[in-house]
Protein backbone atom coordinates (compact mmCIF):
# COMPACT_ATOMS: atom_id res chain seq x y z
CA UNK A 1 0.00 0.00 0.00
CA UNK A 2 1.36 3.42 -0.97
CA UNK A 3 2.28 5.60 1.96
CA UNK A 4 -0.15 8.46 2.46
CA UNK A 5 0.78 12.10 2.89
CA UNK A 6 0.69 13.58 6.42
CA UNK A 7 -2.78 14.52 7.64
CA UNK A 8 -3.31 18.27 7.36
CA UNK A 9 -7.09 18.43 7.89
CA UNK A 10 -9.65 16.37 9.79
CA UNK A 11 -13.31 15.52 9.32
CA UNK A 12 -15.12 13.74 12.13
CA UNK A 13 -18.60 12.42 12.59
CA UNK A 14 -20.44 13.70 15.64
CA UNK A 15 -22.78 11.04 17.10
CA UNK A 16 -20.86 7.98 18.21
CA UNK A 17 -17.49 9.71 17.85
CA UNK A 18 -17.67 12.93 19.88
CA UNK A 19 -20.93 12.40 21.76
CA UNK A 20 -23.20 9.49 22.64
CA UNK A 21 -26.84 10.03 23.65
CA UNK A 22 -26.16 13.60 24.69
CA UNK A 23 -22.99 12.86 26.65
CA UNK A 24 -19.47 13.71 25.43
CA UNK A 25 -17.22 10.72 24.79
CA UNK A 26 -14.01 10.83 26.87
CA UNK A 27 -11.29 12.53 24.88
CA UNK A 28 -13.66 14.46 22.59
CA UNK A 29 -13.15 17.86 24.23
CA UNK A 30 -9.38 17.37 24.23
CA UNK A 31 -9.41 16.33 20.56
CA UNK A 32 -11.38 19.43 19.51
CA UNK A 33 -9.11 21.63 21.66
CA UNK A 34 -6.02 20.13 20.01
CA UNK A 35 -7.50 20.70 16.56
CA UNK A 36 -8.24 24.35 17.30
CA UNK A 37 -4.79 24.94 18.77
CA UNK A 38 -3.12 23.29 15.76
CA UNK A 39 -4.76 25.65 13.29
CA UNK A 40 -5.51 22.73 10.99
CA UNK A 41 -8.77 22.89 9.02
CA UNK A 42 -11.46 20.61 10.45
CA UNK A 43 -15.16 19.86 10.27
CA UNK A 44 -17.63 18.10 12.55
CA UNK A 45 -20.12 16.28 10.34
CA UNK A 46 -23.60 14.94 10.92
CA UNK A 47 -26.15 13.28 8.66
CA UNK A 48 -28.87 14.69 10.91
CA UNK A 49 -30.55 17.60 9.12
CA UNK A 50 -32.83 18.72 11.96
CA UNK A 51 -30.56 21.38 13.46
CA UNK A 52 -28.79 24.41 12.03
CA UNK A 53 -25.03 24.73 12.64
CA UNK A 54 -25.81 27.45 15.20
CA UNK A 55 -28.16 25.08 17.04
CA UNK A 56 -25.52 22.35 17.02
CA UNK A 57 -22.82 24.73 18.24
CA UNK A 58 -24.97 25.58 21.26
CA UNK A 59 -25.77 21.90 21.94
CA UNK A 60 -22.10 20.92 21.75
CA UNK A 61 -21.07 23.87 23.92
CA UNK A 62 -23.43 22.68 26.67
CA UNK A 63 -21.50 19.40 26.61
CA UNK A 64 -18.14 21.16 26.88
CA UNK A 65 -17.22 20.87 23.18
CA UNK A 66 -16.15 24.21 21.72
CA UNK A 67 -16.83 23.92 17.98
CA UNK A 68 -17.25 27.12 15.91
CA UNK A 69 -20.28 27.37 13.63
CA UNK A 70 -18.08 27.41 10.53
CA UNK A 71 -16.62 24.04 11.52
CA UNK A 72 -19.98 22.22 11.47
CA UNK A 73 -21.17 20.55 8.26
CA UNK A 74 -24.58 18.89 8.05
CA UNK A 75 -26.38 16.85 5.41
CA UNK A 76 -28.77 19.80 5.09
CA UNK A 77 -25.88 22.08 4.10
CA UNK A 78 -24.57 19.47 1.67
CA UNK A 79 -28.05 19.11 0.16
CA UNK A 80 -28.44 22.87 -0.21
CA UNK A 81 -25.01 23.16 -1.83
CA UNK A 82 -25.93 20.40 -4.29
CA UNK A 83 -29.23 22.09 -5.21
CA UNK A 84 -27.55 25.49 -5.55
CA UNK A 85 -25.07 23.99 -8.03
CA UNK A 86 -27.75 22.04 -9.90
CA UNK A 87 -30.52 24.62 -10.15
CA UNK A 88 -29.71 28.06 -8.67
CA UNK A 89 -32.72 29.99 -7.38
CA UNK A 90 -35.01 26.99 -7.56
CA UNK A 91 -38.07 25.94 -5.60
CA UNK A 92 -38.65 23.08 -3.21
CA UNK A 93 -41.30 21.41 -1.10
CA UNK A 94 -39.59 20.42 2.14
CA UNK A 95 -40.41 17.84 4.75
CA UNK A 96 -37.98 18.63 7.54
CA UNK A 97 -36.95 20.99 10.30
CA UNK A 98 -35.11 24.31 10.63
CA UNK A 99 -31.76 22.81 9.65
CA UNK A 100 -33.08 22.04 6.17
CA UNK A 101 -35.37 25.01 5.61
CA UNK A 102 -32.75 27.51 6.81
CA UNK A 103 -30.08 26.01 4.53
CA UNK A 104 -32.41 26.35 1.53
CA UNK A 105 -33.45 29.89 2.44
CA UNK A 106 -29.77 30.83 2.71
CA UNK A 107 -29.13 29.82 -0.93
CA UNK A 108 -32.16 31.78 -2.12
CA UNK A 109 -34.57 28.91 -2.62
CA UNK A 110 -38.33 29.47 -2.45
CA UNK A 111 -40.23 26.89 -0.40
CA UNK A 112 -43.57 26.05 -1.96
CA UNK A 113 -46.01 23.22 -2.59
CA UNK A 114 -46.98 24.62 -6.01
CA UNK A 115 -45.12 22.82 -8.79
CA UNK A 116 -41.75 22.80 -7.01
CA UNK A 117 -38.54 21.81 -8.78
CA UNK A 118 -37.72 19.43 -5.94
CA UNK A 119 -39.26 17.53 -3.08
CA UNK A 120 -36.64 17.54 -0.33
CA UNK A 121 -36.97 15.00 2.46
CA UNK A 122 -35.03 15.66 5.64
CA UNK A 123 -35.08 14.48 9.23
CA UNK A 124 -38.01 15.40 11.46
CA UNK A 125 -39.73 13.99 14.51
CA UNK A 126 -43.17 14.97 13.18
CA UNK A 127 -43.70 13.22 9.85
CA UNK A 128 -47.35 13.71 8.93
CA UNK A 129 -49.58 11.66 6.66
CA UNK A 130 -50.69 14.86 4.92
CA UNK A 131 -47.12 16.00 4.19
CA UNK A 132 -46.11 12.59 2.87
CA UNK A 133 -49.21 12.43 0.68
CA UNK A 134 -48.40 15.87 -0.72
CA UNK A 135 -44.80 14.85 -1.41
CA UNK A 136 -45.92 11.71 -3.22
CA UNK A 137 -48.34 13.65 -5.43
CA UNK A 138 -45.73 16.31 -6.24
CA UNK A 139 -43.15 13.66 -7.21
CA UNK A 140 -45.73 11.91 -9.35
CA UNK A 141 -46.39 15.32 -10.91
CA UNK A 142 -42.76 15.75 -11.94
CA UNK A 143 -40.86 17.13 -8.94
CA UNK A 144 -37.39 15.64 -8.48
CA UNK A 145 -36.90 13.63 -5.30
CA UNK A 146 -33.96 14.60 -3.05
CA UNK A 147 -33.21 13.15 0.39
CA UNK A 148 -30.68 14.44 2.90
CA UNK A 149 -29.37 11.03 3.97
CA UNK A 150 -30.12 7.30 3.72
CA UNK A 151 -29.99 6.44 7.45
CA UNK A 152 -32.91 4.11 8.11
CA UNK A 153 -32.86 4.56 11.88
CA UNK A 154 -31.50 7.11 14.32
CA UNK A 155 -30.49 6.85 17.98
CA UNK A 156 -32.50 7.95 20.99
CA UNK A 157 -32.41 7.22 24.71
CA UNK A 158 -35.50 5.02 24.27
CA UNK A 159 -34.05 3.05 21.35
CA UNK A 160 -33.87 3.35 17.55
CA UNK A 161 -36.18 5.78 15.75
CA UNK A 162 -37.26 5.55 12.10
CA UNK A 163 -35.15 8.02 10.14
CA UNK A 164 -35.01 9.63 6.71
CA UNK A 165 -34.04 6.53 4.76
CA UNK A 166 -37.02 4.58 6.06
CA UNK A 167 -39.44 7.38 5.14
CA UNK A 168 -37.77 7.74 1.73
CA UNK A 169 -38.44 4.03 1.13
CA UNK A 170 -42.15 4.64 1.79
CA UNK A 171 -42.23 7.48 -0.76
CA UNK A 172 -40.28 5.41 -3.29
CA UNK A 173 -42.71 2.53 -2.89
CA UNK A 174 -45.63 4.89 -3.54
CA UNK A 175 -44.07 6.71 -6.51
CA UNK A 176 -41.61 4.29 -8.08
CA UNK A 177 -39.01 7.10 -7.85
CA UNK A 178 -35.80 6.64 -5.88
CA UNK A 179 -34.29 9.77 -4.30
CA UNK A 180 -30.83 11.22 -4.73
CA UNK A 181 -29.17 11.07 -1.30
CA UNK A 182 -26.82 14.01 -0.65
CA UNK A 183 -25.46 12.93 2.76
CA UNK A 184 -23.08 10.16 3.78
CA UNK A 185 -22.10 7.74 2.35
CA UNK A 186 -22.30 9.92 -0.76
CA UNK A 187 -18.74 11.30 -1.11
CA UNK A 188 -20.40 14.51 -2.31
CA UNK A 189 -20.92 15.47 1.35
CA UNK A 190 -17.22 14.94 2.05
CA UNK A 191 -16.01 16.78 -1.05
CA UNK A 192 -18.27 19.80 -0.51
CA UNK A 193 -17.14 19.86 3.11
CA UNK A 194 -13.47 19.72 2.12
CA UNK A 195 -14.05 22.53 -0.36
CA UNK A 196 -15.71 24.60 2.36
CA UNK A 197 -12.53 24.53 4.48
CA UNK A 198 -10.06 24.62 1.57
CA UNK A 199 -8.77 21.09 2.23
CA UNK A 200 -7.67 18.30 -0.09
CA UNK A 201 -8.64 14.65 0.22
CA UNK A 202 -5.04 13.42 -0.16
CA UNK A 203 -4.07 15.10 3.09
CA UNK A 204 -7.35 14.66 4.98
CA UNK A 205 -8.74 12.06 7.36
CA UNK A 206 -12.29 11.00 8.22
CA UNK A 207 -13.18 9.68 11.68
CA UNK A 208 -16.43 7.76 12.09
CA UNK A 209 -18.25 5.06 14.01
CA UNK A 210 -20.11 3.51 11.06
CA UNK A 211 -18.58 1.41 8.32
CA UNK A 212 -21.56 1.86 5.98
CA UNK A 213 -21.60 5.67 6.04
CA UNK A 214 -18.54 7.33 7.60
CA UNK A 215 -15.81 4.95 6.48
CA UNK A 216 -17.38 4.32 3.08
CA UNK A 217 -17.80 8.05 2.39
CA UNK A 218 -14.24 8.82 3.47
CA UNK A 219 -12.87 5.96 1.40
CA UNK A 220 -14.76 6.99 -1.73
CA UNK A 221 -13.66 10.60 -1.27
CA UNK A 222 -10.02 9.47 -1.22
CA UNK A 223 -9.37 10.18 2.45
CA UNK A 224 -7.58 8.27 5.19
CA UNK A 225 -10.22 6.68 7.43
CA UNK A 226 -10.35 5.94 11.15
CA UNK A 227 -13.06 3.77 12.69
CA UNK A 228 -13.78 4.31 16.39
CA UNK A 229 -15.55 1.64 18.42
CA UNK A 230 -17.66 3.98 20.57
CA UNK A 231 -20.72 3.97 18.31
CA UNK A 232 -22.58 1.65 15.98
CA UNK A 233 -19.89 -0.59 14.47
CA UNK A 234 -18.05 -3.16 16.59
CA UNK A 235 -14.69 -4.72 15.78
CA UNK A 236 -16.50 -7.95 14.92
CA UNK A 237 -18.58 -6.17 12.28
CA UNK A 238 -15.67 -4.94 10.20
CA UNK A 239 -14.95 -8.18 8.34
CA UNK A 240 -18.53 -8.30 7.05
CA UNK A 241 -17.73 -5.42 4.72
CA UNK A 242 -15.79 -5.65 1.44
CA UNK A 243 -13.71 -2.62 2.46
CA UNK A 244 -11.71 -1.66 5.52
CA UNK A 245 -10.83 1.56 7.35
CA UNK A 246 -7.21 2.70 7.28
CA UNK A 247 -7.09 2.09 11.03
CA UNK A 248 -9.38 0.95 13.87
CA UNK A 249 -9.04 2.64 17.27
CA UNK A 250 -10.96 2.29 20.52
CA UNK A 251 -12.07 5.94 20.71
CA UNK A 252 -11.38 9.53 19.71
CA UNK A 253 -8.99 9.73 22.67
CA UNK A 254 -6.56 7.52 20.74
CA UNK A 255 -6.29 10.14 17.99
CA UNK A 256 -5.45 13.23 20.06
CA UNK A 257 -1.74 12.76 19.57
CA UNK A 258 -2.18 12.36 15.81
CA UNK A 259 -3.26 15.99 15.40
Amino acid sequence: MAERKPIESWLTDMDGVLIHEGVPIPGAAEFIKRLRESGKPFLVLTNNSIYTPRDLQARLARMGLDVPVDNIWTSALATAKFLEDQRPGGTAYVIGEAGMTTALHDIGYILTDHEPDYVVLGETRTYSFEALTRAIRLINGGARFICTNPDETGPSTEGPLPATGAVAALITKATGKAPYFAGKPNPLMMRTGLNAIGAHSETSAMIGDRMDTDVLAGLEAGMETFLVLTGVTTSGDVDRYPFRPSKIVDSIADLIDRV
